[in-house]
């Protein structure tokens, strides 16, 4: 069977599509569930109001904040902010407001590039995707370079263990996570987040940060939703950009049939792309009620007990070849799905907690590629994978791209 996959992490199993894992006596932990089909994935992220967030640390975010920010948040709270914040994301809101920003920041990026010889992909992609995420989210009042190294910095982290109650780590890096979580929280707020939310207060403008102090958000709030906003905007995004042009820089048929698509064209390639390679690798929910999973073409069901922990794994999901078909590791544009199913599987989640953001960064994506590619760049150094615990996902650094 063709595998075309380049982010593998190792001892990671595919099988069974469900497991149920007893605690094994560590304190304070309920039983975890392996959820690696997509159906069973499905039904457990459209468990409407029936489970909570407790992937990104969720549940360690203290409770005396009064409105959490929309990637943690649960219930009608959680209902409420993204039917408001709809209006900045929604994908005719993305087409029309935003094509002119993302061709006018490729443009001015890539040409400073070419004039160097040649950039860091993984660099260059940052400075975009923090750019472009800074008009949606009103951090305008700053320098984008600068915000986005501030904003790397909320990624070193010690490691976790998301299934455990203390999440595995010793009071050293508990104190270390504290530090290097709070310096550059309070640098953002300080060089980001305090001039934007100034400005608006004097003159509103059609942002996020603007519709926040309408809905009478605290200073505290409107940074802990522009920390949410400007990482989950920003990490993601420059991760899969880097992906998708090694991939297309390595596939020089599938690269012509990039280049010479129409739009839709290119983004049946850029979603099956992100189907095979999704950044974010594991979602985590909390059961609050008995939760039914399985139960497909006459097998049983099982039943997951309220606080017990689903780990719903997306990469074998989105292989799954009772729902994708044939040849599920191998890059297909244009698969036949079953109705219903995304073209990009599960790769920005499904049910009340599917990203927001997946037309924003499809089509962020596909504008600094084709201009990129049609340049026709060489890559003279292959990126290397590692990976965060943080978004459980992969990351990308050292591609080098010759332009001329």
């Amino acid at each position: 069977m063709t595998d075309r996959r380049r982010a593998v992490r190792p001892g990671e199993p595919s099988c069974p599509t469900l497991e149920r894992e007893d605690p094994g006596g560590r304190s304070g932990v309920s039983a975890i569930w392996r959820v690696r089909g997509m159906r069973e994935a499905r039904q457990v992220l459209r468990a409407r109001h029936a489970t909570t967030q407790a992937g990104f640390t969720a549940e360690k975010i203290p409770q005396r904040l009064k409105l959490h920010p929309v990637l943690v948040s649960d219930g009608p709270l959680h209902d409420e902010q993204r039917r408001k914040v709809a209006r900045f994301l929604a994908p005719k809101v993305v087409q029309d407001r935003y094509p002119g920003l993302m061709q006018a920041s490729a443009d001015r990026l890539l040409g400073e590039a070419t004039r160097a010889g040649g950039c860091r992909l993984d660099d260059l992609a940052l400075d975009y995707t923090v750019e472009v995420t800074a008009k949606v989210v009103g951090l305008t009042e700053s320098s984008v370079p600068r915000m986005a190294r501030r904003l790397v910095t909320f990624f070193n982290q010690p490691p976790f263990d998301i299934t455990r109650a203390d999440l595995g780590r010793t009071g050293r890096q508990w104190a270390s996570a504290a530090f290097n979580g709070l310096v550059p929280v309070l640098r953002f707020w300080w060089h980001d987040v305090r001039p934007a939310v100034r400005s608006r207060r004097r003159q509103p403008r059609e942002d996020i940060i603007s519709h926040l102090i309408d809905e009478g958000y605290s200073n505290t709030d409107i940074l802990v939703e522009c920390v949410t906003y400007g990482t989950a905007g920003m990490v993601t995004t420059r991760e899969f950009i880097t992906m998708a042009a090694w991939h297309l820089l390595a596939d020089e048929e599938l690269l012509e049939r990039y280049l010479a698509g129409e739009e839709a064209d290119r983004m049946a390639i850029l979603h099956e792309i992100i189907r095979l390679e999704p950044v974010v690798g594991h979602l985590y929910r909390r059961a609050q009620v008995e939760v039914a999973v399985g139960g497909h073409e006459g097998q049983p069901e099982d039943v997951v007990a309220p606080g017990d922990l689903m780990d719903v794994c997306i990469r074998s999901a989105n292989a799954d070849p009772d729902v994708v078909g044939p040849d599920p590791l191998d890059l297909c544009p244009g698969r036949q799905l079953p109705a219903g199913v995304n073209p990009a599987g599960l790769a920005f989640g499904d049910g009340e907690h599917k990203c927001p953001g997946q037309p924003l960064a499809m089509l962020e994506s596909d504008v600094l590629l084709h201009a990129l590619l049609s340049r026709r760049p060489q890559a003279v150094r292959e990126p290397e994978l590692g990976w965060d615990d943080l978004i459980e996902g992969y990351t990308l650094r050292g591609l080098e791209l010759r332009l001329t």
